[in-house]
């Protein structure tokens, strides 16, 4: 187990869930549905979705989504919404109750590429105001 996982944390991906996307669950899904369905299953969260069986809860979240940002939805609806984005891991805080955090970006590329410093110039600042003068003179 990793250290990150010894105190009950479980690091997810930074590049998201590369496995099967599950079939949908429910009833014939709307366009926008099946968007926002292969959109969450690109997520690093999918990782234990996939892990923990919860394809019908991602597809609820998804419908209830889906009405959610209809004009006329109703508040107990945006509600719901709000209840999944915990559950699942969509949010800050759904994040840290299910111990839940994402590894850090590494970059596959690192560019050699001259630095930003060495190129501007530097602007004065007040020491450069200043000016030596011998032991004595000045007083």
């Amino acid at each position: 187990m990793r250290a990150a996982e010894a105190g009950g944390w479980k690091t997810l991906p930074a590049d998201g869930y590369a496995g099967p996307v599950p079939e949908w669950p429910l009833t014939e899904a709307t366009p926008r549905e099946e968007a926002v369905w292969a959109d969450l299953w690109a997520k690093p969260q999918a990782v234990m979705w996939a892990e923990m069986g919860q394809a019908l809860e991602v597809a609820l979240f998804c419908r209830t989504l889906a009405e959610a940002e209809r004009p006329d939805a109703r508040a107990d609806i945006k509600k719901m919404v709000r209840g999944y984005l915990d559950s699942l891991g969509l949010s800050v805080s759904g994040m840290l109750r299910n111990r839940w955090r994402i590894a850090p970006v590494v970059d596959a590329v690192v560019l050699d590429l001259p630095s930003v410093a060495a190129e501007a110039p530097r602007r004065p600042g007040p020491r450069d105001r200043m000016k030596v003068v011998p032991n004595g003179e000045g007083s």
